[in-house]
């Protein structure tokens, strides 16, 4: 089916079946679709990006007071209501991000539990909001000569607007900052290390969350006519969560399955519940409760994958839509590292020194790295080593001693300054995206060569961006060897692969310097020797390398010049040949020449 047929029939299905539906489900319905909007921001939210938010029932007060005072007592169209609610709520949410965005686990979830119950008492004690009586009479949604007082009306602008909020979704997903966003989740580190500026987009995710809460609580208001604070406590937020969770947090159609099933199951249950038990109480909240913790031990990934499971997976990389056929046009954008001239200095470390307490895991190491040179940093277990790179890389700070990066001081700068300046790295352990396809994963190396933002990214404005910076991802892959996997998830490949898509990655962002911790770790020989010929060939085109490796067959055969650490000193230092032959690098590999 042609996406315009698409169209048309979602079209024909906003006008026809509020139409057809009887009234009460008509309001029925309605809720749904207003709930599903919420869950819509908790997908992205929690599901994507890995923020757990109890508080969005709030933003939903936020929008939906802000339009009842507009529109009930100060005359204004729903219109001005609209661009209130969401100001307010984008507002609210970006100052409570600037404290928030930072947390992770149960401090983002108790801190979020925090403002939505302040939220709440405040809407209930303000006497501007009337307190809990509320504020009813509230005008419907009018535009220009339209009205929308028919319930039926609003059912369908309700479900235009989920249809219109999923678009958006599934535009930012598909993109440069949709990969960003799920590098959140889990992989923040790795993020930083390719120029994510992580904590700003955790907090733009965060506003995006509550704008689609501020257009529910406009919606609501009008399509409810009254206000008060009940539908914005806490326990409406739990609830919110449940239907995202239950219906897939990851996925985006998890969103209105999720709130399809705990409106109708809730709306069911407080029917039938007290018909059976005969007696007063709540019964039909823990009928629901036992409900929800079946389904999430049958499926804790939520229903829509346990559904999606039951016929074959399309491939991961079809959710970004390439024309192949459409000419690549070159990134508007220069590459965030200028070669550099041979011989030019890259890195220099004077005295560099490390502390982890009373430990020193690195102390007084001094060497440089040039362009078109291969240096290999080598070292028993627990020599420093990793420590090292985590210190030039911008990970850790050094504890003294200076890390000087293409002739500036880089000692203190966070790890994505660094990577715009012209740094790449690997990691000893793999950090890779498991889920996503090949294509993707080496794709978030080319984070730095887009500027397509959010906005640009969900109204789908950056296509020729995209289009330059997956066509980029699939020349580094082919240049590892993974041309043919790039529709493979990322998880399912060898260590050995994995660790291939993680250096194709980091050639993504065209550095002048590259950071290789154990690059041959799980490879066969021939793809040793793949390596090794990639490497020759970046050192051939002036590329700086830096690499940490325990095949020292492999080392000393690539190698331009060695450095040997163990227990956190720089132990030697010199070509190949002059390292195999130092006798305190043979004490600290074998225990002595004997």
């Amino acid at each position: 089916m042609t996406p315009w047929l698409v169209v048309a029939a979602i079209l024909a299905a906003l006008v026809a079946v509020p139409a057809l539906l009887p009234a009460f489900y008509v309001t029925l319905f309605g809720y749904v679709g207003l709930a599903s909007l919420v869950a819509l921001g908790l997908v992205l939210l929690t599901g994507i990006s890995g923020q757990t938010s109890f508080g969005q029932a709030s933003f939903v007060g936020l929008a939906a007071y802000a339009t009842t005072l507009l529109t009930k007592f100060a005359g204004e169209p729903p219109v001005a209501g609209l661009a209130a609610g969401l100001a307010i709520t984008g507002v609210t949410a970006w100052l409570l991000g600037l404290i928030t965005a930072r947390l992770s686990g149960h401090f983002l979830a108790l801190a979020s539990a925090a403002w939505g119950i302040s939220f709440f008492a405040l809407f209930g004690t303000i006497p501007l909001l009337h307190g809990f009586n509320g504020i009813g009479n509230i005008p419907p949604l009018t535009l220009g000569p339209l009205s929308a007082a028919n319930p039926r009306t609003d059912l369908g602008i309700i479900w235009a607007a989920v249809a219109l909020a999923m678009l958006l979704a599934a535009n930012l997903l598909d993109s440069r900052t949709g990969r960003a966003i799920r590098a959140l989740n889990g992989a923040r580190l790795m993020g930083e290390s390719v120029g994510i500026d992580t904590a700003r987009l955790a907090r733009a995710v965060f506003v995006v969350a509550a704008l689609y809460a501020g257009l529910t609580g406009f919606l609501f208001a009008h399509f409810q006519r009254f206000v008060s604070p009940t539908p914005f406590s806490l326990a409406a937020s739990i609830d919110y969560l449940f239907m995202a969770i239950i219906g897939g947090v990851g996925f985006l159609w998890g969103a209105p399955v999720g709130a399809a099933l705990v409106v109708l199951l809730r709306d069911q249950f407080n029917d039938w519940v007290p018909r059976l038990t005969g007696q007063p109480g709540d019964y039909e909240a823990l009928v629901f409760s036992l409900v929800v913790i079946l389904l999430l031990q049958r499926a804790p990934g939520g229903l829509l994958p346990l559904l999606t499971r039951l016929r074959r997976r399309r491939s991961a990389t079809n959710a970004i839509r390439v024309q192949e056929s459409s000419p690549t046009p070159p990134l508007s954008v220069s590459s965030p590292a200028q070669a550099s001239a041979p011989g030019q200095e890259l890195l220099v470390l004077e005295r560099v020194t490390r502390r982890f307490g009373g430990l020193a895991a690195a102390q007084d190491v001094s060497f440089n790295v040039r362009a078109g040179e291969i240096v290999a940093l080598i070292g028993p277990n627990g020599a420093g080593k990793t420590t090292l790179f985590n210190v030039i890389s911008g990970l850790i700070p050094p504890s003294a001693g200076c890390v000087r990066l293409f002739g500036a001081s880089a000692d203190r700068l966070p790890p994505r300054r660094i990577a715009a300046l012209g740094l790449a790295r690997t990691f000893q352990h793999v950090k890779l995206l498991p889920r996503r396809s090949v294509l993707e994963n080496i794709a978030l190396g080319g984070h730095l060569a887009g500027r397509a933002g959010v906005v640009r990214a969900m109204l789908r404005l950056n296509r020729a961006e995209e289009r330059a910076v997956l066509a980029l991802a699939r020349a580094q892959a082919a240049r590892v060897g993974l041309a043919d996997s790039l529709e493979r998830a990322a998880g399912d490949l060898a260590l050995g692969q994995q660790r291939m898509v993680e250096i194709a990655r980091a050639l993504c962002l065209r550095p002048r310097l590259l950071l290789l911790d154990e690059p041959a770790a799980g490879l066969r020989l021939l793809e040793k020797q793949r390596l090794a010929a990639l490497l020759c060939q970046l050192r051939a085109e002036g590329m700086g390398v830096l690499l940490v490796e325990h095949d020292m067959d492999f080392v000393m055969q690539l190698a331009d010049h060695v450095v040997v650490m163990d227990f956190g000193q720089k132990i030697s230092e010199g070509t190949p040949e002059r390292v195999q032959a130092d006798p305190a690098v043979l004490e600290a590999y074998l225990g002595g020449v004997a």
